[in-house]
């Protein structure tokens, strides 16, 4: 044993090397059966697995050009890297974007841009861009509600994403003004640091649910009896990564926090069905709806990716008949977004963001109930030309989920699924989470809300309106095909969205529901 030790002691590195390799080989060809390629190439085949693990990373910075990359190209993710940090956002030599492509957006700029005088809130605040309707005003709910901010932070939930991300971001909307949607796991600690913030309700009632899995009203009305910072409450029907499919939360991932938060067991998957069970049809939503805002005062909305339209067209024509109905409709894209799906779902079910938005608006606007209705649109329409086209087809604020993701330091690695974001954004992972600067991840989250702010004003401007509430379908054309290369919105999509009651910035400052500043508690 001694002469063995010795000999093993006395071994240079390389020959240490050449043992484990040739272990590896032994294991490969002889013991492993699950990987023809690691079988037939033995050590150089695992090689091959590694290069496809770090594919998206490799053609992200070496192979694809700025242009290129999807869901976020690199000019996209460079400008809200740079924004966020208060960097350098411009780009010189004109723009290397195919301004000939499809669906490529231009805003008609006026001949003399709106002027604003030395009083005008954005002269004092060159970021100040709050929603020009009030959530819950035409219903007379309770505890009506304006957000202070047009763009907002989209439905993630404490267990999608982790801890100090959420955080970041809570505090980032704090900063800005801005409200946080939980998304459907439920309102955790992390959710409370100063934001406003809209509850979501999924079909597993997380946070709100009862022993038997069903809705719970009580545990709704003391939670938001308790948190006098939740300005609204949304009801998600479905979203745009797999609408009309539920989910699973694995028992290996349901920590104690998490299971005291979503008020689920410990050690069972918990499934998240496709279905509510607090109502079944239009109507039964309608009524449920109604009891939510009754009982807790405040707005309550609805959330969904858009297919088909008949049971749209049963809730446009029961609030035209009984005056009741959501104060505010969250329109989710079909592209997706930080929820994982199977890829039949993420690419194929449900319409895009423009398509499904413009087939819903126009639905509600033929029966004149569109004044009534504030919408929010949610899907990569963080940018502000974007969200210029977002506005003249009829949305009020917009939601933000992989761009403030990106803000907070997402490097689209593509990896949410697998617990193993190496940005700690969406994983569980403490030692991954340790990266995460929660004071400088929430300034930024901050200032990219503020930039994009001050550019969609400048944007608007250019175009002769004070605020963007104001832009019509006639403001902005897209590339429509080679033909007609480009048609004003209203050709495109068959409809003109409803003027919004609109008198001036000063009184939008002045609004005694303006969230995150005036709000009543």
């Amino acid at each position: 044993m001694t002469s063995i030790l010795n000999f093993l002691s006395n071994m240079p590195w390389w020959a240490w090397v050449l043992v484990v390799l040739v272990i590896v080989a032994f294991r490969d060809i002889f013991i492993q059966k699950k990987h023809t390629i690691s079988h037939n190439f033995p050590i150089v085949g695992h090689l091959r697995y590694w290069l496809e693990s770090i594919g998206p990373e490799m053609r992200q910075y070496f192979v694809a050009n700025n242009r290129e990359e999807l869901p976020f190209n690199r000019i996209e993710r460079g400008w809200i890297y740079a924004s966020s940090k208060n960097e350098n956002n411009y780009e010189g030599f004109g723009t290397d974007r195919d301004i000939y492509a499809h669906q490529h957006i231009f805003v008609n700029n006026a001949m003399f841009p709106f002027k604003i005088d030395k009083q005008h809130p954005n002269s004092i605040d060159k970021t100040f861009l709050p929603c020009a309707k009030v959530i819950g005003e035409f219903n007379k709910r309770k505890k009506p509600y304006r957000p202070a901010s047009v763009i907002n932070v989209s439905a993630m939930s404490f267990g999608s994403l982790s801890a100090k991300a959420i955080e970041s971001l809570n505090k980032g909307v704090a900063l800005a003004d801005a409200y946080h949607n939980t998304g459907e796991g439920g309102l955790s600690p992390y959710h409370s640091n100063g934001g406003d913030v809209i509850f979501h309700i999924g079909t597993g009632y997380f946070g709100v649910r009862a022993d038997d899995g069903n809705f719970s009203l009580e545990k709704l009305k003391a939670l938001v009896e308790k948190n006098p910072f939740i300005r609204a409450i949304e009801v998600k029907l479905s979203q745009g990564a797999k609408p009309g499919k539920g989910g699973v939360l694995p028992a290996s991932k349901i920590t104690k926090e998490i299971s005291e938060i979503r008020h689920v067991p410990m050690g069972e998957d918990v499934l998240s069905p496709p279905n509510h069970s607090a109502f079944s049809n239009v109507k039964e939503m309608l009524e449920f709806i109604e009891l939510l805002a009754e009982e807790t005062g405040l707005p309550v909305g609805i959330k969904a990716a858009i297919g088909k339209l008949d049971q749209w067209k049963e809730l446009a024509d029961l609030m035209k008949k009984t005056g009741k109905g959501p104060d505010f409709i969250t329109v989710d894209g079909g592209e997706g977004g930080t929820g994982a799906a199977p890829p039949s779902f993420a690419d194929h079910v449900s319409l895009p963001w423009v398509y499904g938005f413009g087939d819903l608006y126009k639905l509600f606007k033929d029966k004149d109930l569109t004044d009534r209705i504030v919408f929010i649109g949610s899907g990569k329409l963080g940018f502000p030309a974007k969200a210029a086209m977002a506005f003249a087809m009829g949305a009020d604020c917009i939601n933000v989920a992989r761009e403030a993701m990106m803000s907070i330091g997402c490097i689209q690695a593509q990896v949410c699924h697998t617990n193993r974001c190496p940005a700690g954004i969406a994983t569980q992972s403490k030692w991954l989470q340790q990266g995460i600067n929660i004071p400088l991840k929430s300034e930024r989250l901050a200032q990219y809300f503020k930039t994009f702010k001050k550019e969609f004003i400048e944007i608007t401007h250019a175009a002769g309106y004070e605020h963007p509430c104001q832009f019509t379908m006639d403001d902005i054309e897209v590339n429509v095909d080679d033909h007609n290369l480009s048609k004003q919105l209203s050709n495109t999509y068959q409809y003109n969205k409803t003027q919004v009651p609109f008198s001036s910035m000063q009184d939008l400052k002045d609004c005694e529901f303006l969230g995150g500043i005036k709000s009543q508690n």
